[in-house]
């Protein structure tokens, strides 16, 4: 231990920490390694920053010194991890392998946060995701940030709780509010003020009580472990019947979002300068006080323009609009710091020019009182371009992941060197954070972010992968080849340099059908393959495949089979495009007859056959599990469970009632492929016949109505479907290598 560190005296407030009880670091070994419950010894020390300090006790345990709780779950799983072996993963925790006999340390490890803040979640993140997470998905999902040293986590679920009070207050009536609030898998872009209203059915009241209640937990879980939660506050965005109650109200109209009808988008927004947003704002905030404390957190999220430009352009209105909304917020709370995502300085970057964005920000007084998510700095990142946010707080953070789609994909060198040359330049820059759209696959790419936020020198790839692996994979002994499979995947699919083709990389299986667009996107939802796929994804999937050959307890270790599943689930996925360029091609040519065309769509809607079938074989990839989870919610309701089902089909689907932005939180689960995606490309592949047949010209809006009309069925379907586990993966596996490779 540093001579400097001292044993903390009670009541010594530490930075950064919701709490200075350590019983929730207690509960957290309870719940992942019970069997070592009286194992480990926790105390808070004096320190700067976040720090550790782990050592060998007395007692023949280990003692985990911190100078804040949040430090002392980062340093249980700094132990964990390099002494002990194991993980704790998206596909379930590992801990419980901790052996019987812990490894001694020896000379005391000391660890240190390299900045205050280490962030999680993206707004979209409790729709694409958690949408209907339950307690125990919660309580899963929080252990696992606690323990990679998360303390600063997004809180908000639950939102429309008291909102609804909020607008009850100023008069807004049930029909009023029931007609703004969005569906539970939509209740994001609610809260963004890019749609309003409901397209399958009204918010029912169940659902808002019981997202709250869910609420309480979290928040009271996030404050026990350490972490600040950052909470809600009132946005501006209200129903439009708001004008009739107000009318001499400052009260404009925000702007159409993504082809959605006027009815459904152009939310109004109640301007922050007039007194009556500075009157809800103080009630929402004191309700939100009186639920979870007053001193939980003074930190609350609030996106005015994501995706919605501001009324006016005007450089003096851009300044009162962020002067007048924070005044608001320290009306309420006098401690209040507004966080944001810096997402509309990248998405509507021709509208935030550089003077627009400097009276933006610069209306809110005080460096300190305003954090920017600089949502996509792996990519696009924005904070040089606005001079570090000219001088406010912001978080260097990894998007990744549009709409959970599921391509592998990551830029290991940028997240493991830019974090530290920005900190290096940007004094202001006081969080790392993971702002993924969606909580899916990549794992490698999140966790080294993570850790990289505790290393002041850039993590050696290499050696990281290696040992990422090790104790991924906890067999023993572990063969060579499946560390060969990660050397060739994090050298290649997860180094992508190419700027055109980072965040995600969706496959065209789960596009609309068409002759043309498909292949070869860049920017936004990229579809071109940055890698070659016979150098890359086949040679890690023949490792991984040799590797289970000769040790096949590694098909008893879930992490294992997720990857070997993900691996040849991105094999046919990029098979795909070789098969419908040669269906294209055979409908192109001269000659080509009815017969040519359907037979050169056989291998397409084989492959679709397969990786259901491959699908199948692996719980993480099962439709049939988020729409049992939807339905579940509902207990013995079955018309709520239908309405939930609604939402999570159409969120994954025609992301809108006509499909306004179809196919954009597209996923490759069993079940979507072999129903949903494998009817689309067999209407497409008969439709090109039928026309070849009968000379027809091709017409894209008729097809587009097909397509529309096969959504809009499939959305209204219930759960008839098995929910478990169908086949072996490594057999599916081997045949899928022997039919393309």
């Amino acid at each position: 231990m540093r001579l400097s560190l001292v044993l903390l005296a009670s009541g010594v407030l530490l930075a950064h920490a919701a709490t200075t009880s350590l019983d929730g670091i207690y509960a957290l070994v309870q719940r992942q390694i019970p069997q070592h419950v009286d194992s480990f010894s926790f105390s808070l020390i004096v320190g700067d920053g976040d720090s550790f300090v782990i050592s060998d006790s007395y007692s023949g345990g280990i003692s985990v010194q911190c100078t804040t709780v949040s430090a002392c779950a980062r340093g249980l799983y700094t132990y964990v991890t390099q002494y002990g072996g194991v993980d704790i993963w998206w596909t379930g925790s590992r801990l419980g392998q901790l052996s019987s006999t812990l490894p001694e340390v020896g000379t005391p490890v000391n660890g240190t946060a390299i900045v205050p803040y280490r962030y999680h979640f993206n707004t979209v993140t409790f729709d694409y995701t958690a949408a209907f997470w339950d307690w125990d998905q919660w309580q899963a999902e929080l252990d696992w940030l606690a323990l990679r040293g998360v303390n600063l986590p997004l809180a908000w679920v639950g939102y429309e709780y008291t909102l609804i009070q909020v607008f009850q207050e100023v008069g807004l009536t049930d029909q009023d509010i029931s007609s703004f609030l969005s569906g539970p898998a939509f209740q994001a872009w609610n809260r963004f003020g890019n749609i309003q209203g409901s397209w399958g059915g009204p918010l029912p009241t169940q659902w808002v009580d019981n997202q709250y209640a869910l609420q309480q937990q979290i928040v009271a879980r996030m404050y026990e472990l350490g972490m600040t939660p950052v909470l809600p506050a009132f946005t501006g965005f209200v129903p439009r019947a708001l004008t009739q109650l107000y009318p001499n109200s400052s009260i404009v109209n925000g702007s159409q979002w993504s082809g959605f009808p006027a009815a459904l988008t152009d939310v109004t927004f109640l301007e922050p300068w007039d007194g009556l947003f500075t009157t809800m704002q103080k009630s929402f905030i004191d309700k939100q006080q009186a639920a979870f404390g007053e001193n939980v957190t003074h930190i609350y999220t609030l996106d005015q323009y994501n995706e919605n430009d501001p009324y006016s352009g005007d450089t003096g209105y851009l300044a009162s609009i962020s002067n007048s909304t924070f005044a608001a917020l320290r009306a309420a709370d006098p401690e209040a710091v507004w966080m944001m995502q810096g997402w509309l300085f990248f998405s509507s970057e021709s509208f935030w020019t550089d003077d627009r964005v400097s009276a933006y920000l610069g209306g809110v007084s005080g460096d300190d009182s305003l954090i920017v998510l600089d949502l996509y700095s792996e990519a696009q990142p924005q904070w040089q371009r606005t001079s570090s946010y000219y001088g406010k707080e912001w978080v260097w953070c990894e998007l990744h992941d549009y709409g959970g789609n599921m391509g592998m994909e990551g830029n290991l060198p940028v997240l493991v060197s830019d974090p530290i040359s920005a900190l290096a330049a940007s004094p202001n820059m006081k969080g790392i954070g993971l702002t993924m759209e969606g909580q899916e696959g990549n794992e490698i790419v999140y966790d080294i972010l993570l850790d990289q936020a505790w290393s002041s020198t850039s993590i050696n790839i290499t050696a990281y992968t290696e040992a990422w692996v090790a104790r991924r994979y906890t067999v023993n002994p572990l063969p060579a080849a499946a560390q060969t499979a990660w050397s060739i995947l994090s050298t290649t699919v997860y180094s992508n340099s190419d700027s055109n083709t980072q965040a995600t990389i969706k496959s065209i299986l789960e596009l609309e059908p068409a002759t043309s667009g498909l292949t070869g996107r860049t920017g936004h939802h990229p579809t071109a393959i940055p890698y070659d796929t016979n150098t890359t994804i086949v040679p890690a999937l023949q490792s991984l495949a040799q590797a289970a050959t000769e040790n096949p307890a590694l098909l008893d270790v879930p992490e294992f089979v997720y990857d070997l599943v993900d691996t040849a689930r991105q094999l046919l996925a990029n098979r795909f495009i070789d098969a419908y360029n040669a269906l294209v091609s055979a409908y192109s040519a001269g000659g080509a007859s009815a017969a040519s065309v359907t037979a050169a769509g056989a291998p397409l809607l084989a492959i679709l056959h397969d990786l259901d079938t491959l699908l199948w074989t692996d719980a993480n990839f099962l439709l049939p599990t988020w729409l049992a989870s939807a339905r579940s919610i509902a207990g013995g309701n079955t018309t709520y469970a239908d309405y939930l089902e609604y939402n999570a089909r159409n969120q994954i689907t025609l992301w809108g009632p006509d499909g306004e932005i179809s196919d954009y939180a597209s996923k490759q689960w069993a079940g979507l492929v072999g129903t949903y995606y494998y009817q689309r490309w067999e209407t497409f592949v008969g439709y090109l016949a039928n026309i070849t047949a009968s000379g027809a010209a091709y017409d894209s809006g008729a097809l587009g109505s097909q397509m529309l009309a096969i959504g809009q069925a499939w959305d209204a379907q219930t759960l008839s479907m098995s929910t478990g586990v169908n086949g072996d993966a490594m057999s599916v596996v081997e045949g899928i290598m022997q039919d393309y490779i």
